[in-house]
Protein backbone atom coordinates (compact mmCIF):
# COMPACT_ATOMS: atom_id res chain seq x y z
CA UNK A 1 0.00 0.00 0.00
CA UNK A 2 2.58 2.33 0.97
CA UNK A 3 4.42 1.72 -2.58
CA UNK A 4 1.11 2.19 -4.10
CA UNK A 5 0.67 5.74 -2.01
CA UNK A 6 4.45 6.54 -3.15
CA UNK A 7 3.95 6.14 -6.78
CA UNK A 8 1.04 7.81 -6.91
CA UNK A 9 2.61 10.53 -5.42
CA UNK A 10 5.68 10.80 -7.60
CA UNK A 11 3.67 10.42 -10.56
CA UNK A 12 1.99 12.90 -9.62
CA UNK A 13 4.81 15.50 -9.00
CA UNK A 14 6.73 14.48 -11.53
CA UNK A 15 3.80 15.05 -14.11
CA UNK A 16 2.37 18.21 -12.21
CA UNK A 17 6.12 19.89 -13.38
CA UNK A 18 5.54 19.60 -17.33
CA UNK A 19 2.96 20.95 -19.29
CA UNK A 20 0.28 18.40 -20.81
CA UNK A 21 0.08 20.33 -23.48
CA UNK A 22 3.68 20.88 -24.86
CA UNK A 23 5.28 19.07 -27.38
CA UNK A 24 8.51 18.18 -25.93
CA UNK A 25 9.55 15.90 -28.80
CA UNK A 26 9.16 18.27 -31.40
CA UNK A 27 11.23 20.91 -29.85
CA UNK A 28 14.24 18.12 -28.61
CA UNK A 29 14.09 17.18 -32.55
CA UNK A 30 14.88 21.20 -33.95
CA UNK A 31 17.54 21.38 -31.32
CA UNK A 32 19.03 18.22 -32.05
CA UNK A 33 18.61 19.16 -35.85
CA UNK A 34 19.92 22.86 -35.46
CA UNK A 35 23.30 21.16 -33.13
CA UNK A 36 24.41 18.74 -35.79
CA UNK A 37 24.02 21.30 -38.73
CA UNK A 38 26.04 24.30 -36.95
CA UNK A 39 23.19 26.59 -36.96
CA UNK A 40 22.66 27.57 -33.64
CA UNK A 41 24.47 28.02 -29.87
CA UNK A 42 22.26 29.07 -27.12
CA UNK A 43 19.51 28.01 -24.10
CA UNK A 44 15.76 28.00 -24.02
CA UNK A 45 13.33 27.81 -21.09
CA UNK A 46 9.74 27.38 -20.87
CA UNK A 47 7.70 28.43 -18.02
CA UNK A 48 4.16 27.71 -17.46
CA UNK A 49 2.39 28.82 -14.32
CA UNK A 50 5.70 29.75 -12.93
CA UNK A 51 6.93 26.21 -13.07
CA UNK A 52 9.62 25.19 -15.90
CA UNK A 53 7.86 22.76 -18.07
CA UNK A 54 10.71 22.92 -20.83
CA UNK A 55 14.65 23.67 -20.86
CA UNK A 56 17.33 22.69 -23.41
CA UNK A 57 21.20 24.28 -24.00
CA UNK A 58 23.21 23.33 -27.41
CA UNK A 59 26.98 24.66 -28.48
CA UNK A 60 29.41 25.93 -26.55
CA UNK A 61 30.52 29.00 -24.23
CA UNK A 62 33.82 28.90 -25.11
CA UNK A 63 34.55 27.03 -28.46
CA UNK A 64 38.07 27.27 -28.25
CA UNK A 65 38.22 25.33 -25.01
CA UNK A 66 34.87 23.03 -25.72
CA UNK A 67 33.58 24.18 -22.92
CA UNK A 68 29.83 23.43 -23.36
CA UNK A 69 26.62 25.64 -22.75
CA UNK A 70 24.37 24.41 -20.51
CA UNK A 71 21.00 26.05 -18.70
CA UNK A 72 23.26 27.88 -16.33
CA UNK A 73 25.19 29.96 -19.04
CA UNK A 74 24.52 33.74 -19.16
CA UNK A 75 24.40 35.89 -22.32
CA UNK A 76 24.57 39.55 -23.18
CA UNK A 77 20.82 39.78 -23.84
CA UNK A 78 20.87 42.96 -25.94
CA UNK A 79 17.53 45.35 -26.48
CA UNK A 80 15.88 42.72 -24.02
CA UNK A 81 17.56 45.24 -21.51
CA UNK A 82 14.70 48.08 -22.24
CA UNK A 83 11.80 45.87 -20.34
CA UNK A 84 13.91 46.66 -17.49
CA UNK A 85 15.06 50.18 -17.78
CA UNK A 86 11.40 50.86 -18.94
CA UNK A 87 10.62 49.14 -15.15
CA UNK A 88 13.07 51.04 -13.68
CA UNK A 89 11.60 54.40 -15.15
CA UNK A 90 7.89 53.73 -14.08
CA UNK A 91 9.19 52.56 -10.35
CA UNK A 92 10.97 56.67 -10.62
CA UNK A 93 7.37 57.50 -11.33
CA UNK A 94 5.93 55.31 -8.47
CA UNK A 95 8.43 57.12 -6.75
CA UNK A 96 7.32 60.27 -7.34
CA UNK A 97 10.76 61.22 -8.63
CA UNK A 98 9.46 62.02 -12.31
CA UNK A 99 6.57 61.77 -14.70
CA UNK A 100 6.13 60.61 -17.63
CA UNK A 101 5.29 64.62 -19.41
CA UNK A 102 8.05 65.86 -18.12
CA UNK A 103 10.32 67.16 -21.15
CA UNK A 104 13.90 66.32 -20.92
CA UNK A 105 15.53 69.61 -22.18
CA UNK A 106 16.79 69.91 -18.04
CA UNK A 107 18.87 66.56 -18.55
CA UNK A 108 20.26 67.15 -21.90
CA UNK A 109 19.53 70.69 -23.16
CA UNK A 110 22.05 70.19 -26.23
CA UNK A 111 19.36 67.40 -27.61
CA UNK A 112 17.48 68.85 -31.02
CA UNK A 113 13.82 69.21 -29.65
CA UNK A 114 14.75 68.16 -26.15
CA UNK A 115 11.82 70.94 -24.68
CA UNK A 116 9.75 69.19 -26.86
CA UNK A 117 10.56 65.31 -26.01
CA UNK A 118 8.98 63.96 -23.36
CA UNK A 119 10.04 60.60 -20.95
CA UNK A 120 7.17 59.14 -22.45
CA UNK A 121 8.10 60.07 -26.06
CA UNK A 122 11.67 58.07 -24.84
CA UNK A 123 9.70 54.88 -23.57
CA UNK A 124 7.76 54.30 -26.88
CA UNK A 125 10.44 55.16 -29.67
CA UNK A 126 8.29 58.72 -30.29
CA UNK A 127 11.04 61.20 -29.90
CA UNK A 128 12.98 61.25 -33.09
CA UNK A 129 16.27 61.15 -31.85
CA UNK A 130 18.30 59.27 -34.23
CA UNK A 131 19.76 55.22 -33.40
CA UNK A 132 23.37 56.32 -33.00
CA UNK A 133 23.83 52.06 -33.88
CA UNK A 134 23.00 53.21 -37.70
CA UNK A 135 26.32 55.74 -38.29
CA UNK A 136 28.36 54.69 -40.76
CA UNK A 137 30.99 55.08 -38.32
CA UNK A 138 29.46 53.16 -35.17
CA UNK A 139 31.60 49.93 -35.42
CA UNK A 140 34.65 52.17 -35.59
CA UNK A 141 34.31 52.72 -32.07
CA UNK A 142 31.67 49.83 -30.65
CA UNK A 143 34.38 48.21 -28.68
CA UNK A 144 36.10 51.07 -26.99
CA UNK A 145 34.65 52.78 -23.89
CA UNK A 146 32.67 55.84 -24.04
CA UNK A 147 31.82 58.60 -21.40
CA UNK A 148 28.63 59.66 -20.35
CA UNK A 149 29.54 62.91 -21.94
CA UNK A 150 30.71 61.20 -25.22
CA UNK A 151 27.63 59.07 -26.19
CA UNK A 152 25.26 61.97 -25.55
CA UNK A 153 27.87 64.10 -27.68
CA UNK A 154 27.21 61.20 -30.42
CA UNK A 155 23.39 61.23 -29.69
CA UNK A 156 23.10 65.00 -30.07
CA UNK A 157 25.07 65.50 -33.11
CA UNK A 158 23.00 62.99 -35.45
CA UNK A 159 19.95 64.37 -37.52
CA UNK A 160 16.38 64.95 -36.15
CA UNK A 161 14.38 61.53 -37.58
CA UNK A 162 11.27 63.31 -37.18
CA UNK A 163 8.98 66.02 -35.12
CA UNK A 164 8.47 64.56 -31.38
CA UNK A 165 5.53 62.28 -30.82
CA UNK A 166 4.34 62.28 -34.77
CA UNK A 167 5.28 59.18 -35.77
CA UNK A 168 7.20 55.75 -33.73
CA UNK A 169 10.48 54.58 -35.13
CA UNK A 170 13.00 52.46 -33.27
CA UNK A 171 15.87 54.15 -31.49
CA UNK A 172 18.47 53.08 -28.86
CA UNK A 173 19.46 56.38 -28.20
CA UNK A 174 16.12 56.53 -26.22
CA UNK A 175 17.25 53.88 -23.86
CA UNK A 176 20.49 54.99 -23.25
CA UNK A 177 18.98 58.44 -22.74
CA UNK A 178 16.34 56.91 -20.25
CA UNK A 179 19.41 55.19 -18.42
CA UNK A 180 21.52 58.84 -17.64
CA UNK A 181 18.45 60.27 -16.61
CA UNK A 182 17.89 57.15 -13.95
CA UNK A 183 21.47 58.07 -12.91
CA UNK A 184 20.17 61.21 -11.97
CA UNK A 185 17.29 60.73 -10.29
CA UNK A 186 19.30 58.10 -8.05
CA UNK A 187 22.34 59.28 -8.04
CA UNK A 188 23.81 55.80 -8.42
CA UNK A 189 24.92 54.04 -11.05
CA UNK A 190 22.55 52.14 -13.79
CA UNK A 191 24.06 48.91 -12.64
CA UNK A 192 23.51 49.68 -8.44
CA UNK A 193 19.79 50.75 -9.68
CA UNK A 194 18.85 47.95 -11.51
CA UNK A 195 20.64 45.75 -8.37
CA UNK A 196 18.99 47.52 -5.78
CA UNK A 197 15.06 47.72 -7.65
CA UNK A 198 14.92 44.65 -9.51
CA UNK A 199 17.18 42.02 -9.18
CA UNK A 200 17.64 41.54 -4.92
CA UNK A 201 14.33 42.15 -4.36
CA UNK A 202 13.18 38.90 -7.46
CA UNK A 203 16.15 37.55 -5.92
CA UNK A 204 17.59 36.97 -9.49
CA UNK A 205 20.75 34.88 -9.15
CA UNK A 206 22.15 35.14 -12.80
CA UNK A 207 21.13 38.54 -14.23
CA UNK A 208 23.07 41.55 -14.10
CA UNK A 209 24.75 44.59 -15.74
CA UNK A 210 27.28 43.34 -17.86
CA UNK A 211 31.12 43.99 -18.34
CA UNK A 212 33.80 42.29 -19.96
CA UNK A 213 33.16 38.76 -20.84
CA UNK A 214 33.95 36.58 -18.28
CA UNK A 215 33.54 32.88 -19.19
CA UNK A 216 34.45 31.41 -15.95
CA UNK A 217 31.28 33.19 -14.74
CA UNK A 218 29.63 31.36 -16.69
CA UNK A 219 29.19 33.65 -19.31
CA UNK A 220 29.92 33.31 -23.42
CA UNK A 221 31.77 34.50 -26.23
CA UNK A 222 29.45 35.31 -29.06
CA UNK A 223 30.50 33.53 -32.87
CA UNK A 224 29.72 33.36 -36.47
CA UNK A 225 29.89 30.34 -38.41
CA UNK A 226 31.75 29.91 -41.67
CA UNK A 227 32.94 26.35 -41.83
CA UNK A 228 33.65 27.10 -37.93
CA UNK A 229 32.26 28.86 -35.35
CA UNK A 230 34.88 32.30 -35.21
CA UNK A 231 34.52 34.24 -32.17
CA UNK A 232 32.81 37.75 -32.74
CA UNK A 233 34.23 41.39 -31.08
CA UNK A 234 32.80 42.66 -27.84
CA UNK A 235 30.51 45.79 -28.07
CA UNK A 236 31.84 47.86 -25.31
CA UNK A 237 29.09 48.30 -22.33
CA UNK A 238 29.36 51.28 -21.21
CA UNK A 239 27.50 52.13 -24.77
CA UNK A 240 24.17 50.01 -24.86
CA UNK A 241 23.79 50.65 -21.07
CA UNK A 242 20.08 50.26 -20.52
CA UNK A 243 19.24 50.02 -23.58
CA UNK A 244 21.36 46.74 -24.47
CA UNK A 245 23.96 45.94 -21.64
CA UNK A 246 21.88 43.24 -19.55
CA UNK A 247 23.65 39.98 -18.99
CA UNK A 248 21.31 37.32 -18.24
CA UNK A 249 19.89 33.12 -19.07
CA UNK A 250 16.06 31.88 -19.92
CA UNK A 251 15.21 31.10 -16.36
CA UNK A 252 15.89 34.34 -15.02
CA UNK A 253 14.24 36.15 -17.67
CA UNK A 254 10.90 33.73 -17.39
CA UNK A 255 11.21 34.88 -13.56
CA UNK A 256 11.24 38.19 -14.45
CA UNK A 257 8.80 39.15 -17.25
CA UNK A 258 6.78 36.33 -14.91
CA UNK A 259 7.21 38.70 -12.07
CA UNK A 260 6.30 41.87 -13.94
CA UNK A 261 2.94 40.95 -15.30
CA UNK A 262 2.21 39.40 -11.77
CA UNK A 263 2.02 42.86 -10.48
CA UNK A 264 5.32 42.22 -8.48
CA UNK A 265 7.76 45.05 -9.94
CA UNK A 266 5.75 48.07 -10.96
CA UNK A 267 1.59 48.71 -10.18
CA UNK A 268 -0.75 47.14 -13.07
CA UNK A 269 -1.84 50.57 -14.05
CA UNK A 270 1.49 51.12 -15.18
CA UNK A 271 1.84 47.73 -16.90
CA UNK A 272 -0.75 48.43 -18.78
CA UNK A 273 1.06 51.77 -20.49
CA UNK A 274 4.03 49.82 -21.29
CA UNK A 275 1.70 47.26 -22.81
CA UNK A 276 -0.05 49.91 -25.07
CA UNK A 277 0.93 49.69 -28.53
CA UNK A 278 1.17 52.46 -30.75
CA UNK A 279 2.59 52.29 -33.83
CA UNK A 280 4.30 49.22 -33.29
CA UNK A 281 5.85 50.15 -29.80
CA UNK A 282 4.81 49.84 -26.51
CA UNK A 283 7.23 50.98 -23.35
CA UNK A 284 9.80 48.79 -23.78
CA UNK A 285 7.59 46.29 -25.45
CA UNK A 286 6.33 44.85 -28.58
CA UNK A 287 3.36 42.62 -29.31
CA UNK A 288 4.30 39.37 -31.26
CA UNK A 289 1.24 38.11 -33.77
CA UNK A 290 0.57 34.82 -33.46
CA UNK A 291 -2.60 33.77 -35.00
CA UNK A 292 -5.55 35.39 -32.34
CA UNK A 293 -2.96 35.08 -29.08
CA UNK A 294 -1.74 38.17 -27.15
CA UNK A 295 2.09 38.17 -26.54
CA UNK A 296 4.73 40.80 -25.10
CA UNK A 297 7.71 40.80 -25.18
CA UNK A 298 11.12 42.05 -26.59
CA UNK A 299 13.86 40.79 -28.50
CA UNK A 300 17.70 41.71 -28.01
CA UNK A 301 20.94 41.59 -30.22
CA UNK A 302 24.20 42.99 -29.44
CA UNK A 303 27.10 41.34 -31.50
CA UNK A 304 26.56 37.83 -32.33
CA UNK A 305 24.14 37.31 -29.30
CA UNK A 306 20.25 37.47 -29.90
CA UNK A 307 17.91 36.79 -27.96
CA UNK A 308 13.69 37.06 -27.45
CA UNK A 309 11.34 36.72 -24.07
CA UNK A 310 7.90 36.96 -24.94
CA UNK A 311 4.65 36.32 -22.39
CA UNK A 312 1.13 35.13 -22.89
CA UNK A 313 -1.11 36.49 -20.27
CA UNK A 314 -3.84 34.32 -21.06
CA UNK A 315 -2.05 31.37 -20.67
CA UNK A 316 0.55 32.57 -18.46
CA UNK A 317 3.29 30.86 -20.68
CA UNK A 318 6.85 32.33 -20.43
CA UNK A 319 9.34 31.51 -22.96
CA UNK A 320 12.84 32.99 -22.92
CA UNK A 321 15.75 32.18 -25.55
CA UNK A 322 19.29 33.42 -25.77
CA UNK A 323 21.77 32.20 -28.41
CA UNK A 324 25.66 33.52 -28.65
CA UNK A 325 25.60 32.38 -32.30
CA UNK A 326 23.21 31.14 -35.07
CA UNK A 327 22.04 30.83 -38.97
CA UNK A 328 18.40 30.23 -37.96
CA UNK A 329 15.43 32.85 -37.57
CA UNK A 330 14.67 33.28 -34.62
CA UNK A 331 11.35 34.04 -35.39
CA UNK A 332 11.41 29.86 -35.92
CA UNK A 333 12.25 29.12 -32.95
CA UNK A 334 9.48 30.75 -31.80
CA UNK A 335 7.09 29.51 -33.80
CA UNK A 336 8.17 25.80 -33.04
CA UNK A 337 7.62 26.55 -29.41
CA UNK A 338 4.09 28.04 -29.81
CA UNK A 339 3.12 25.46 -32.33
CA UNK A 340 4.54 22.98 -29.79
CA UNK A 341 2.34 24.51 -27.16
CA UNK A 342 -1.05 25.09 -29.13
CA UNK A 343 -0.58 21.57 -31.10
CA UNK A 344 0.09 23.66 -34.45
CA UNK A 345 1.79 22.29 -37.41
CA UNK A 346 4.89 23.18 -37.63
CA UNK A 347 7.58 22.34 -40.94
CA UNK A 348 11.03 21.26 -39.48
CA UNK A 349 14.11 22.96 -41.34
CA UNK A 350 16.02 21.10 -43.99
CA UNK A 351 19.74 22.07 -44.56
Amino acid sequence: MKKLLFLILFTFLFTSGFSQNLNTKRLDSLFQLLDKNHKYMGSIAISENGKLIYSNSIGYDDVANSKKSDINTKYRIGSISKIFTASLIFKAVEDKKINLNQTIDNYFPSIKNANKITVSNLLNHRSGIHDFTNDDIYFDWNTQYQSRDKMIERIASGEIAFYPDTKGEYSNSNYVLLTFILEDLYKKSYAEILTHKIIRPLKLKNTYFGGKINVDNKECNSYSYSGEWQKSTETDMSIPLGAGGIVSNPTDLNFFIESLFAGKIISPEHLNEMKTIKDKFGMGMFEFPYQDKKIYGHTGGVDRFKSVLAYLPKEKLAIAFCSNGKDYDNNNVLTCVLSSYFNDAFKMPLF
